[in-house]
């Protein structure tokens, strides 16, 4: 492979990092890794694909999750080669990611990757699991439920995602319904909506908020290797939320 476009920021940072000088475009949301210089072709969800076609890509970098599938089937009509990721556990986004990298070029897997499979190693902690819900937007409310790659972070940290068995992937409950089922603790990512201590806690009185990274808790790439430490600090430091009223 020559020339890689990627749609997906966690695999910028990751083909970046290990292949310096392979990537030739990237979303505007590709934030890592910090100074990255290629060309932007606009969102995840709606690139522009004539600035893409004009990068005369060999593959583009896509998550089934992330892009949509008529971005994808027009490049693919257009001749370009689209590389498709959708991990929805830790082990998973490890392996996909070892994968990719080899099939770009890379002659051993790298010393990030090496690391972040040795962070995950360690079984989920012991004892009862606490409970808790994963809100990812708000306005509507929008949750992290079961077999996604967040829920599964989550679990290996040992905590419950109580929409673990939820018929959707991300289901759109009523705040009141997420307050009926009285979570341990509630986990408020920065992205993508960009929780924060005045924005996000207030909705759940009597409810400890851990305030997380939204990279670490939703990225595959670089990011893993450091993820467990971080979040583990993140989810044990809960912002108290409002008193009852």
């Amino acid at each position: 492979m020559r020339r890689v476009v990627s749609l997906v920021p966690s695999l910028t940072e990751a083909v970046a990092v290990t292949l310096p000088g392979l990537l030739v475009g990237a979303t505007d949301y590709c934030t890592h890794p910090t100074g990255l210089d290629v060309a932007r072709v606009g969102g995840s969800k709606y690139p522009d694909l004539a600035r893409v076609l004009a990068l005369r890509p060999d593959v583009v970098l896509m998550n089934v999750e992330e892009n949509r599938r008529a971005d994808a089937d027009a490049l693919a009509a257009a001749g370009v080669r689209i590389r498709l990721t959708y991990p929805r556990t830790v082990d998973a986004a490890l392996d996909e990611l070892a994968g990719l990298l080899r099939d770009l070029g890379a002659g051993a897997e790298p010393d990030w990757l090496r690391a972040a499979r040795a962070a995950w190693a360690a079984a989920p902690p012991s004892g009862p699991a606490r409970g808790a819900v994963v809100p990812i937007w708000r306005r509507p409310w929008i949750v992290a439920g079961g077999d996604t790659f967040a829920s599964d972070v989550l679990r290996r940290l040992g905590l419950r995602n109580l929409y673990g068995h939820a018929a959707d992937r991300y289901p759109r409950p009523s705040l009141d319904e997420v307050r009926g089922l009285a979570p341990d603790l509630v986990v408020l990512p920065d992205e993508p909506y960009p929780f924060t201590a005045t924005d996000g806690p207030e909705a759940f009185p009597g409810t400890p908020c851990a305030l997380v990274s939204g990279r670490h808790l939703t990225w595959y790439g670089p990011s893993l290797a450091e993820a467990p430490a971080l979040l583990a600090a993140q989810l044990a430091h809960p912002v108290p939320g409002p008193a009852p009223s």
